[in-house]
């Protein structure tokens, strides 16, 4: 019979970072041979990606499907929790036989994003003389992380996706990689994401990292190597609760929680509204599987997101899209709002109206909206030749 758990058992680690030497679960790694060179200037000299697959690749590499994710997302799209994997997969309901992505002729792949935090390299991987990188690694773009993901279609022997898929940052990169590699995209699905960040978006992210940054355990960002509990926690847990209203409805919050205090606490006596728990539990969550300077990194990148950056402006960046393009919004967002979108689907060539998705969930609402999600996927992947891909990954 084991005993209680110890209190240091129940503080969080200083990063929730995978680490090497934990279960690889279903991950699998590219290693890129040579540096990366940098948007913003110099290379990362080493670049690890780590990926998940599903379904089986045809012989002319035709049937592939790339999926991006968002902001604290990872390559685990889908499967249960597993070691190796705090979460169950994020669009869990997408992938497998019988739904969108069907992987009986699909072969899908989900890189886990350069500088993020589950597999890949980040500030919490070793650098080449084997410290964390921590606070020194290098500030990156979506062009940076496109750039390394191409890198791992190549290794996989896929020259063109059969469709790009992401929402919010993921939609970002999508939209990178079919304007920075139109050849290589056939089929592209923006969901709530934007052609360019703006003021009120890179107002909440900058927040969100100055909470980070305030935390006396960010230490610079080289705390990776500290004890549990001295890991820039409280920043972190701020930030996730300030991104984390962005992310939902403000009518849901009201139904769901209006100004009610949390059973059994009273909040004029140091007790919380229900909304408060909620948010408590949200930081909580993420303090234990991301790491905060992840966060860092991750956040500056979608603030620098502009995709005509150097391309003679958003319009013209736009016109470069060949892939046939399905631009989706959420009516509630209030992080992406509709309007962002509907300027990305009258730039881009193939693209049609916005097709609007009804959600009370907000932003939120690509990932919980899956089966209109789903709907959209079956109608860009329509047409396409039937490929023997018999049996899954």
């Amino acid at each position: 019979m084991t005993g209680a758990p110890t209190p240091e058992a129940l503080l969080p680690p200083a990063t929730g970072a995978w680490r090497e030497g934990d279960p690889p679960g279903r991950r699998r790694w590219y290693h890129q041979a040579g540096a990366l060179p940098l948007e913003a200037g110099g290379t990362l000299p080493e670049v690890r990606i780590a990926y998940e697959t599903w379904g089986r690749l045809a012989p002319d590499g035709s049937n592939a499907v790339l999926v991006l994710h968002a902001l604290t997302g990872d390559s685990h799209v889908a499967g249960p929790a597993a070691p190796g994997h705090p979460t169950a997969g994020w669009w869990d309901a997408l992938i497998g036989p019988g739904r969108a992505l069907d992987t009986d002729r699909w072969f899908v792949v989900a890189p886990n994003v350069l500088g993020g935090c589950q597999g890949s390299t980040g500030p919490a991987s070793l650098r080449p003389d084997r410290r964390r990188w921590g606070g020194s690694f290098p500030r990156l773009t979506q062009r940076d992380q496109v750039r390394a993901e191409a890198g791992l279609a190549d290794a996989l022997g896929i020259d063109r996706w059969a469709l790009v898929v992401g929402g919010s940052m993921g939609g970002m990169r999508a939209l990178e990689w079919a304007v920075s590699l139109p050849d290589r995209v056939e089929a592209l699905l923006l969901l709530a994401c934007p052609a360019a960040a703006g003021a009120d978006q890179i107002a909440w992210a900058t927040a969100q990292v100055h909470a980070i940054r305030a935390d006396p355990h960010w230490r610079g960002g080289d705390y990776h190597d500290a004890g549990p509990g001295q890991g820039p926690h409280a920043g972190l847990g701020i930030a996730r609760r300030m991104a984390h209203i962005t992310y939902r409805g403000a009518e849901e919050l009201e139904t769901r929680f209006g100004n009610r205090p949390q059973q059994g606490e009273d909040p004029w006596r140091g007790g919380r509204y229900q909304v408060e728990s909620y948010l408590d539990h949200h930081a909580a969550k993420l303090v234990r599987r991301f790491d905060a300077a992840s966060y860092v990194v991750l956040a500056e990148a979608m603030n620098a997101h502009d995709v005509g950056r150097g391309r003679g402006g958003i319009r013209a960046a736009l016109g470069r899209v060949r892939a046939r393009t399905l631009v989706a919004g959420i009516d509630t967002d209030r992080l992406y709002p509709p309007e962002q979108q509907k300027e990305l689907a009258a730039g881009i060539p193939s693209a049609d109206a916005v097709r609007m998705i009804a959600s009370p969930f907000g932003h939120d609402g690509f990932l919980v909206e899956t089966g209109e999600v789903s709907a959209l996927v079956r109608e860009l992947l329509d047409g396409v030749p039937e490929r023997v891909t018999a049996g899954a990954g």
